[in-house]
């Protein structure tokens, strides 16, 4: 078992917080002293790593003190991740559990494990020891941070989100969060995390088989890119689909799928291109399906443009904490853009490029759940107006802390079920249909 998956025992991790840094520094000054460097960059990372270890391995035999083998193989470990890697982070991005980093200055270490926020018994030795590491981390991606830059947010090679503030503008010390992004999760694994029940599961693939325009909203940290990957696995194979992200996470399986990403400015400030300026290029692309991975801002109108405009079945995602508060962030954010649309346009806009609403949140417990599923039953520039199909009910909390419920279910708008019947669609028996959309219950927003 790996030092990574074993640092959520008490043990372990308490030997390698304790280990003595100026022991960590002096044995790393001895290694680099020994090492021939120009060789050493000729050799694969894990051919380094192995040469470096057996080295390190001599210099303890010949002079270093007496250790009990468990210490002395931490000790290695510590002193080859500084020398090589990024010291004491290196554990925790090789451990799969981990989805978040969380650095606040030298002595303060969280991480995010199943939704769950935990502070390690962990610390750099020094904020000169913390700034190395960031500054190791922005240089892979040719980056640099100091007091004229203070902030930088970047993606690594490897995939994982990198933000880092310093001071003056962090009155903590140095802040470095990594984000990790998880594997990609299939509706049916979705089911077993109990985010949606196998009758919402048929509904919503029905919806994205027929080119539904679908927006997933949802707090940070609902889950709302899994479940929008997870619906992205429904579009057909043949479909030409381009994706656009700030940091790329979608993990499309379809032979047919642009990846796009967006790129911040370099250290002259210049190059930036906007997720904006990707959703106007897309449209030059000849795409049949739009995946925006989350809008923010004056790419909101584009993307409703879009959606309105031939390019039926896209998906998107916005921070909203209701489908109510969804459609005027969209509102919000599509008046963003240079043009000076009027309000009563933009709703107008909305009407006709949303269909349907998926609301996710993040339990107490750190699980993730469909909080709602609603549909846009508004018109033209009228108030916006939407129709619940399915929401999920909470039970009383239980002594544990576990958050339990089920799922109920709402017949579907005549007009969405003639629709998806067009498409060769079939309505789940758990939902039925209204025979008279006049008669749906609805509620409006704003």
């Amino acid at each position: 078992m790996g030092l990574r998956s074993r640092l959520t025992s008490q043990e372990e991790p308490t030997a390698v917080g304790q280990s003595d840094p100026r022991l960590v520094a002096t044995y790393r000054a001895k290694l680099l002293e020994e090492i021939d460097l120009a060789e050493m960059s000729t050799l694969l990372l894990p051919e380094r790593r192995e040469r470096l270890e057996r080295v390190l391995g001599h210099i303890l035999s010949r002079e270093g003190p007496v250790l009990s083998t468990q210490a002395r193989a931490l000790l290695i470990r510590r002193v080859v991740d500084e020398a090589l890697g990024l010291g004491i982070l290196e554990p925790l991005l090789e451990d799969a559990s981990i989805t978040e980093i969380m650095v606040n200055g030298p002595d303060q270490i969280f991480v995010e494990r199943s939704g769950r926020v935990e502070q390690l018994p962990l610390r750099f030795a020094s904020e000169e020891q913390l700034m190395q590491t960031i500054e190791r981390i922005v240089s892979t991606v040719n980056r640099r941070v100091d007091e004229s830059n203070p902030m930088v947010d970047a993606r690594l090679p490897t995939g994982e989100r990198v933000n880092v503030i310093i001071p003056p503008l962090s009155l903590t010390g140095a802040t470095l969060t990594i984000r990790r992004f998880p594997r990609a999760y299939t509706l049916a694994e979705l089911i077993d995390f109990g985010t949606l029940d196998e009758q919402l599961l048929l509904l919503l693939s029905g919806l994205v088989r027929a080119k539904f325009n679908i927006i997933v909203s949802g707090g940070t940290g609902s889950g709302k890119t899994t479940l929008l990957n997870a619906l992205s696995g429904l579009i057909p194979d043949g479909e030409r689909v381009v994706t656009i992200e700030d940091a790329a996470e979608l993990q499309l399986q379809q032979n047919h799928v642009i990846r796009l990403e967006s790129r911040p400015p370099n250290v002259e400030g210049r190059g930036e291109i906007t997720i904006r300026h990707l959703v106007r290029n897309s449209l030059r692309m000849r795409p049949d399906r739009i995946i925006v991975g989350e809008v923010r801002g004056g790419e909101t109108l584009d993307m409703l443009q879009a959606m309105s405009t031939g390019h039926d079945g896209s998906l998107a995602t916005v921070h909203a904490n209701s489908a109510e508060d969804a459609l005027l962030r969209l509102q919000t954010l599509a008046s963003m853009s240079e043009l000076q649309v009027p309000f009563e346009a933009l709703r107008d806009q909305i009407n006709s490029a949303v269909d349907v609403l998926v609301q996710l949140v993040r339990n107490p417990d750190g699980s993730r759940r469909v909080a709602e599923v609603a549909v846009l039953a508004s018109h033209g520039r009228e108030t916006f107006r939407i129709a619940t199909v399915a929401q999920f009910r909470a039970d009383p909390m239980t002594r544990d802390g576990a958050v339990h419920g089920h799922f109920r279910h709402h017949p579907v708008p005549r007009a969405v079920a003639d629709r998806l019947y067009l498409a060769g669609e079939q309505i789940p028996q758990a939902f039925g249909v209204h025979l008279d959309d006049s008669l749906i219950t609805t509620r409006e927003a704003g």
